[in-house]
Formats: C-alpha cells, sequence, structure tokens
C-alpha cells in the first residue's frame, strides 16, 4: 500500500509493503489513484515526494504472486498501472530511489519529473527475462530520457545499472548517501514550493507535450503558455515582490 503525508505544501507518498520488497499490488495502484485525486483537489499542494519503504528497496515491480490469480492479465496489467497515475499529477513530482528498482518500479520513477537515488540503487528492466517486455511506458519513457541506444541495452539484455551509471546516463539526477537522500528529497521539494505553482504546471505542460510534437508545434505551445502567465495573479505578485524586494506569496491564480 502507499501511505500519504503532508508536511506543509508537500506530500511525500510511501510505498509501504516491504514483505514482499514493495511491489505494487492492486491496492497500492487503486490508493495512488485516489491520493492523485486528493492532491489534485488540494490548492495548497507544491510538490510530491515518492519513495519506498526501508533502506534498500524503491520497488521491485507488481506482486506477481495476485498477478497469477487473475486469468484477464490484459485487465490486470490496465488496473496495475502506476506511470499514467503519476505522470498526471500537475505539480511537480519527485522519486526518491532508496535502492532496488526493477520493472514497474522503474516505470514508476520514469514517470516522475525528478529523480534521486541512493548510492546503493540498483536500477533495471527485466521483464525479457521472464520473456515479457515493459507494459508501463517503460519502452517509451526510458528511450526518451536515455536514448535510443542505451535504453535498447537496458530492455533487450535485461540487466541492471548502478547509480553512477544511472546519472551518468541521465536515467536519475542526483546521487547521494542512502542517509542523505530523503533530506535531499525535501530540500528539493522545498525550493519548488517557493515558486509560482501555475508556472511549474506550465513549464511541466510545455515539456511534456512538447515531446510529442514537432518543434513548431512546441514553441507555439511554449509561447501561449508565456504569454497566458501574463494574464495571471502570480505573475502581477512575482513582479511587485521584486520590486518590494520581499519574497512573493503565490496562490495559483
Amino acid at each position: 500500500m502507499f501511505t500519504y503525508a503532508q508536511s506543509h505544501s508537500v506530500v511525500t507518498l510511501t510505498l509501504d509493503r516491504e514483505a514482499s520488497r514493495n511491489r505494487v499490488d492492486m491496492r497500492s495502484a487503486q490508493l495512488l489513484r485516489d491520493f492523485r485525486d486528493r492532491i489534485g483537489d488540494d490548492e495548497d499542494i507544491r510538490a510530491v515526494i515518492i519513495t519506498g519503504s526501508g533502506r534498500d528497496v524503491f520497488c521491485t515491480g507488481m506482486d506477481t504472486a495476485e498477478a497469477a490469480t487473475y486469468d484477464d492479465k490484459r485487465l490486470y496489467t490496465k488496473t496495475i498501472g502506476v506511470a499514467d497515475t503519476v505522470a498526471s499529477i500537475a505539480c511537480p513530482v519527485i522519486a526518491a530511489i532508496n535502492g532496488k528498482t526493477s520493472g514497474l518500479g522503474l516505470e514508476l520513477a520514469l514517470a516522475c519529473d525528478l529523480r534521486l537515488c541512493s548510492q546503493s540503487a540498483l536500477l533495471g528492466m527485466p521483464q525479457i527475462n521472464q520473456r515479457e517486455i515493459p507494459w508501463d511506458g517503460g519502452t517509451q519513457r526510458l528511450t526518451r530520457l536515455v536514448g535510443k541506444a542505451k535504453a535498447l541495452e537496458m530492455i533487450l539484455l535485461g540487466e541492471e545499472v548502478d547509480a553512477g551509471e544511472a546519472y551518468r546516463i541521465g536515467l536519475v539526477h542526483k546521487v547521494f548517501p542512502p542517509d542523505k537522500l530523503m533530506e535531499a528529497a525535501r530540500k528539493m521539494a522545498g525550493k519548488i514550493v517557493r515558486q509560482s505553482p501555475l508556472s511549474l504546471a506550465y513549464a511541466k505542460e510545455a515539456i511534456h507535450k512538447g515531446m510529442d510534437m514537432t518543434l513548431a508545434q512546441g514553441l507555439r505551445l511554449e509561447a501561449d503558455l508565456y504569454f497566458l502567465l501574463h494574464t495571471t495573479q502570480d505573475r502581477a505578485e512575482g513582479i511587485g515582490a521584486f520590486r518590494e524586494k520581499r519574497r512573493p506569496e503565490f496562490k495559483g491564480t
């Protein structure tokens, strides 16, 4: 299951299934969708951190024991998918990858906007070893992050990369000692929540949607969102705060 903890404007979602190596089951997937909706309804939430319970596991995929009890595999995988749920959160989402991350777990992390990981983390797409392929966005999101050649290597060989390699290929943004990871994630979230939530949301929209557009279309989207920001109260607040040499108080309007 996922647990929900809120501190000021930051929500931390923790996958808490240590007994199963933090595998995602149906209940966890549904809770994540419920929490996504709760976050969307709360204007005070400006950033989300997703992590795993314990020190050495982020998420090792879906609950294969539960999956074996379902005859309709297509329906099961559609219901247990978590990547689109995470990707649909409007505010920035940080993955604090605290250990082993594989299969659906890596697909979950790929759907986050920013990825921090522990020095002890191992990340991989081992589905090919079970005569399967990534099915929750892994073939697409991984390729967009690390490039076609490295994505093919990771997926076709089913091998893991360590934290240093993950950083080198651009899979994660920063690497920290295990006992510093959550502190770093909270510090990053703290920087994010000081920004205008509309600016953050529009920047995410421009980047993510622009990846599926031609350059010309992406540039038009960027310009439209830029000028739209000029009509908001947050824009006026930012200018006023700069002139008055004070910290702005953004309201998301």
